[in-house]
Parts: C-alpha cells; sequence; structure tokens
C-alpha cells in the first residue's frame, strides 16, 4: 500500500449540523456554492446529485496549474460523513459535520494524499501540506456563510 499523508482543517459554522450536511451533499446546488471559485471551477454532475453515488467532474487549480478531476462520493456515515474520492488521484476529501450544540456544528475537511517516494516526494508533501489548509479554510468560511444564509433571520419571539 501507499504511503499517504493528511492534511486536516476545522471551523464551526453557526448552523444546524443537518443544515451543513445538506449543503455539502447536494452537488446540483448546495456544494457548488461551497467551493472556493479561486481553487475549484466548472463542477459537473455526472451521476446522481445528493452524496453516495454521485460522480463529478471538476477543475481545480493551485499554483498556477489546473488539472482535471473526477471523484465518486460516499457516504460512511450518512448526515455525519460525506468522502470524495478522486479516481485518478486517489486523493481522498472526507467532510465530517459534528452537532456542538443547537444550531450550531463543528465541520472538518480532510485531505488523503498519495506520497511520492524520495525527496521529490517529500517537497511535495510540504508544498501541499502549505497550501491545502487554506484551500480548506476558505470552503469552510463559505460554508459557514451558505448554511447561515440557507437558515435565514432569526425567528423573533
Amino acid at each position: 500500500m501507499a504511503e499517504t499523508f493528511t492534511v486536516a482543517v476545522t471551523a464551526r459554522a453557526a448552523a444546524p449540523a443537518a443544515t451543513v450536511y445538506r449543503l455539502i451533499a447536494d452537488y446540483r446546488d448546495g456544494h457548488p456554492r461551497i467551493v472556493p471559485p479561486k481553487y475549484f471551477r466548472n463542477l459537473v454532475v455526472e451521476q446522481g446529485g445528493y452524496g453516495a453515488g454521485t460522480r463529478i467532474g471538476f477543475e481545480m487549480t493551485e499554483l498556477g496549474s489546473t488539472r482535471q478531476a473526477e471523484a465518486v462520493v460516499s457516504e460512511p456515515e450518512p448526515g455525519r460523513v460525506l468522502v470524495e474520492t478522486e479516481l485518478r488521484s486517489g486523493i481522498v476529501t472526507t467532510f465530517i459535520v459534528d452537532p456542538v450544540g443547537p444550531g450550531t456544528c463543528d465541520v472538518t475537511i480532510s485531505g488523503e494524499l498519495p506520497r511520492k517516494p524520495g525527496l521529490a516526494g517529500r517537497i511535495e508533501g510540504l508544498i501541499t501540506a502549505s497550501i491545502l489548509p487554506k484551500i480548506y479554510r476558505a470552503e469552510l468560511a463559505r460554508i459557514a456563510a451558505c448554511a447561515a444564509e440557507d437558515e435565514g433571520p432569526p425567528a423573533r419571539p
């Protein structure tokens, strides 16, 4: 089995966990709103559209280079854990939504990436480990903003 490394970032969202999870799992309307356009473009649903069984295509741009990607979605814990597995690169991106209290949840995005052997692999790992948290923080901020928008203003007593 190939060696991998993991990068993860967690942030709190002022929205119920169910709202946040639906936003992430909805690849037709929700997910396109949460991906930072600076890094992700042209998200296309090729199969399904919500949660497990969905297949997507998209472009990802890092360090000025754009690559085509295809991923399949699984839900090891529906309503809490959603996983995107890129078919070419083997990168596994996991979204975990944990309720913290009424109307609040923690959202973690983690990426498990294959590590290439040797010095080149170590250098690539260091660069990726410095870039991915910035991408994940941008996505987490968009998740929080979109989820709060979807919830609307609090009800008045």
